[in-house]
């Protein structure tokens, strides 16, 4: 039974572990109490990766006074050597005399394990304090270990009538500037930002995050800019190969154009610093498409799972946004409202097949509503949604 003190000594973990939130890719953001009784002894987060984890810290700040102590960690600590040793063998080496933990640690290395150590070496542990909150600051890590794909949030911004660009393509800008600097504040927190093609051929977008230094940690890390782009017609005069950070371009390994050309092309993107990734494009006949050059979206994932990418941040027009509904490969929506009204010609918020009826239209539960200066952000998850076509 956990009490009042238990509480408010995880309630500052995770907010020691939020600190992390734009700096740990591809780790977890972890946070660890240190106290005697009422009284907190040490604190700490995982800040990067490579360097010392959350429990390591806090007994760093506690000394002497860990020993006899409640940790309070906000994910399972680990029991197993990576970049840094086990954070259970420092537990043990401090003498903490309980371990509380928010969540088990999904990753095949650490999962229960971490626990069992630290019960055959003679301490109290419990599990489960505050799990959904702790859960909620690692939706990537979390889903990755377990199904080996990233956390999929779509960003979409529309005018109260649905549209997301006048007939003509002029889109900029229909949100407003707090909108805008709030979604950088996304991009910085994911691992990797997606986006298609035809994206890049009509909007030339740099894709990177442009605000200040994180108050904890160094220097800002760039997440990695993914472009869906199967016949590698990414110009290498590119806005996002000429800024800091990786760029991986994912192409079609079964493309039926000349070979020749296509080598040419991907010599031209790897002399500009680019990575060139294939995965396949569907099997014919499979599902309805009208190009040859589409892409698998579910081994797009695949392959970003095996990058270590946690969270993706996709930011593309309405057929990506619209491909990834359909096949049920997306965990989130982050739909900014704008208070304009743009018309029936102008282009709409997603591509997606025609309904015959009513109940067969996807259906999303609203987790967050929330005004962003002049405009509403709404964060929305599918409750259930039709399978259809990848795209590329």
């Amino acid at each position: 039974m956990f009490t009042d003190v238990d509480r408010r000594a995880m309630a500052r973990a995770l907010e020691l572990a939020e600190r992390g939130l734009e700096t740990t890719h591809p780790n977890p953001r972890v946070g660890c109490v240190l106290a005697q009784g009422e009284e907190i002894v040490g604190e700490g987060w995982h800040e990067r990766a490579g360097e010392p984890h959350a429990e390591v810290n806090a007994l760093r700040a506690a000394g002497p006074k860990a020993v006899g102590a409640t940790a309070y960690v906000t994910l399972e600590p680990c029991a197993h050597h990576g970049r840094t040793p086990p954070c259970v063998e420092a537990l043990i080496a401090g003498r903490v005399a309980r371990v509380v933990f928010a969540v088990e640690d999904p990753n095949p290395r650490v999962s229960g394990q971490g626990a069992e150590a630290l019960r055959r070496a003679g301490m109290a542990v419990e599990s489960g304090l505050l799990a959904r909150e702790a859960a909620a600051l690692n939706p990537g890590f979390l889903k990755r270990m377990r199904s080996g794909r990233p956390w999929v949030t779509v960003k979409l911004a529309m005018s109260l009538d649905g549209r997301t660009a006048l007939a003509s393509g002029a889109s900029q800008w229909i949100t407003g500037s707090a909108a805008r600097e709030d979604v950088q504040h996304w991009r910085a927190r994911s691992s990797a930002i997606l986006t298609g093609i035809g994206t890049v051929l009509a909007d030339d977008p740099r894709l990177d995050v442009r605000l200040p230094d994180p108050p904890f940690g160094r220097s800002r890390r760039q997440p990695l800019r993914v472009v869906l782009d199967a016949r590698l017609r990414t110009p290498p005069s590119a806005r996002m190969l000429a800024t800091g950070g990786a760029v991986l371009i994912v192409g079609a390994a079964n493309r039926g154009e000349d070979e020749v050309e296509h080598a040419a092309r991907r010599a031209r993107l790897v002399q500009r610093g680019a990575v060139i990734e294939e995965v396949s494009a569907p099997e014919p006949g499979a599902t309805p498409g009208t190009e040859a050059s589409r892409l698998s979206l579910p081994d797009v994932l695949d392959l970003l799972g095996r990058r270590e990418i946690n969270e993706l941040w996709v930011e593309g027009g309405p057929a990506l946004a619209g491909a990834l509904l359909r096949e049920a490969l997306v965990d989130e929506l982050i739909v900014y409202i704008a208070p304009k009204l743009l018309g029936p010609q102008a282009r709409p918020l997603i591509e997606m097949s025609e309904l015959r009826n009513l109940q067969d239209a996807p259906n999303f539960a609203i987790i967050e509503s929330r005004q962003i200066g002049e405009d509403v952000r709404l964060r929305v998850r599918p409750q259930s949604l039709s399978r259809g076509s990848p795209v590329g």
